[in-house]
């Protein structure tokens, strides 16, 4: 297939760790392919592995028969497993050596080989173990930082994505029946009009079912992506402390000399289970120094994308933004502590007193609440999802067109509409993004 990371011909029993490299208690090691069998039985020479029953093996080296470790062993007999193909587990010691001696004595074995990134997962993609969309959400459940990301991902890792894109299609197949069927039976007086008819009502409910999960697709892309939210002001004004403040960790340099931060700063935390990427910038001011000029610039175009920018300004003054963006704003008197000022729209906050942090933070987690999530959860968390429902849904409108009566031309849109759902999938017109899918996870997934 072409555009594929691997080569769908190639059957050689392939190898890695399945869990993180250092040091822990246990490491898991994934064997799958034909020569599965083989290899346990040369690392555990006269040892039985009955399937899907977790069996302690002493694993030895096949060259010098020196033990390597004592492990839990737990084999799955094609097609039960989650490649499809004969496949192991061998759940080990977590040290390093250990790690590095049995992944050493795998590859010295006829027939064996390190598996790729993504490998496990395109062999289970291949034998029809996972669509297209499960995959993508598997990466997603694998990158997951909050709870929320976690949630929506395994949603999609569960095939809720590919159950409601399969609905839609089904139903779209049984309009496309009632007109094809009309087509061939042309001759039967006054049917065209009731077949169209109900094809119609049918085709109706699909783009309402399509729009429905469209209507959810921005924020399911951002919670995938995170809510970002830029701290700008004037130069001085308490930036970067505020930065650490909410952080509740040192990450911007602070100092009273106006314009210590030129560059962008950021900071990642969780708020309700929401992701926030924090981003502090240069003060914003006029200045003859390249470098500044360049942190502010930045600061400008970041606060310009911004989902959420947080304005600061001094209680004792009150400076208005000198700038418009899409997102939210938040107005935020720094620096409570030394003044009075108090603006309507204000939060007041102090570094150091904390006065106010944690209201700010609440106001954070509500924008970011109110952007990340809808009525119904989010089916729709990627771009390429998103193109394939709409033009599901573009081709649907041009099927309920009162003005379209010609039965073929209806039949073709619908037909249109389904390819475009089978995509979600990966059944059709996927050969140029499989490599971009499956390199997104790691080496034992």
């Amino acid at each position: 297939m072409a555009g594929a990371p691997f080569l769908p011909a190639s059957r050689d029993t392939i190898f890695a760790p399945a869990s993180g490299a250092g040091r822990a208690a246990i490491a898991v090691i994934r064997v799958s392919g034909p020569r599965c069998a083989a290899a346990l039985a040369a690392l555990a020479p006269g040892k039985a592995f009955p399937d899907r029953v977790a069996t302690l093996a002493h694993l030895r080296d096949p060259a010098s028969g020196e033990t390597l470790d004592r492990a839990l062993v737990v084999r799955f007999v094609a097609p039960k497993s989650f490649t499809g193909e004969e496949m192991a587990e061998l759940q080990a010691t977590g040290g390093r050596a250990t790690v590095a001696g049995i992944v050493a004595a795998l590859a010295r074995l006829p027939g064996l080989r390190p598996a790729e990134a993504g490998e496990f997962a395109w062999r289970a993609f291949e034998n029809g173990k996972l669509d297209l969309s499960e995959v993508e959400g598997l990466a997603d459940l694998v990158d997951a930082e909050t709870e929320a990301q976690r949630r929506q991902a395994l949603r999609i890792a569960g095939g809720a994505l590919s159950r409601d894109a399969e609905a839609i299609r089904a139903s779209l197949a049984e309009a496309m029946a009632l007109i094809e069927a009309q087509i061939d039976f042309s001759d039967v007086e006054d049917s065209d009009a009731l077949s169209l008819d109900q094809a119609r009502v049918i085709a109706a409910a699909a783009a309402a079912r399509t729009l429905a999960a469209l209507a959810g697709a921005e924020a399911g892309e951002r919670l995938r992506e995170g809510f970002t939210v830029v701290i700008a002001g004037p130069p001085n004004v308490g930036k970067s402390t505020l930065m650490n403040a909410l952080a509740r960790r040192e990450v911007s340099i602070v100092s009273p000399i106006p314009g210590t931060t030129r560059d962008l700063i950021e900071a990642s935390l969780e708020l309700r289970g929401f992701p926030v990427t924090l981003v502090d910038t240069a003060g914003l001011r006029e200045s003859d120094d390249p470098i500044e000029r360049e942190g502010v610039a930045r600061a400008r175009r970041r606060a310009e994308r911004a989902d959420l920018t947080l304005w600061l300004t001094d209680s004792t003054a009150y400076d208005a933004p000198p700038f418009t963006g899409p997102g939210a704003a938040i107005t935020v008197a720094t620096k409570a502590d030394l003044g009075a000022w108090a603006e309507a729209e204000a939060i007041r906050v102090s570094a150091v007193t904390g006065e106010g942090i944690e209201q700010l933070l609440d106001a954070i987690a509500d924008v970011a609440a109110e952007q990340m999530t809808g009525p119904t959860p989010a089916l729709i968390t990627l771009e390429r999802h998103r193109i394939a429902y709409t033009d599901a849904l573009v081709a649907l409108e041009r099927a309920l067109d009162p003005a379209q009566s010609e039965l073929e031309l209806v039949a073709e849109d619908l037909r249109l509409a389904a390819r475009a759902l089978e995509r979600i999938a990966g059944r059709i017109d996927v050969e140029d993004v499989l490599g971009e899918i499956f390199k997104r996870l790691c080496v034992g997934k």
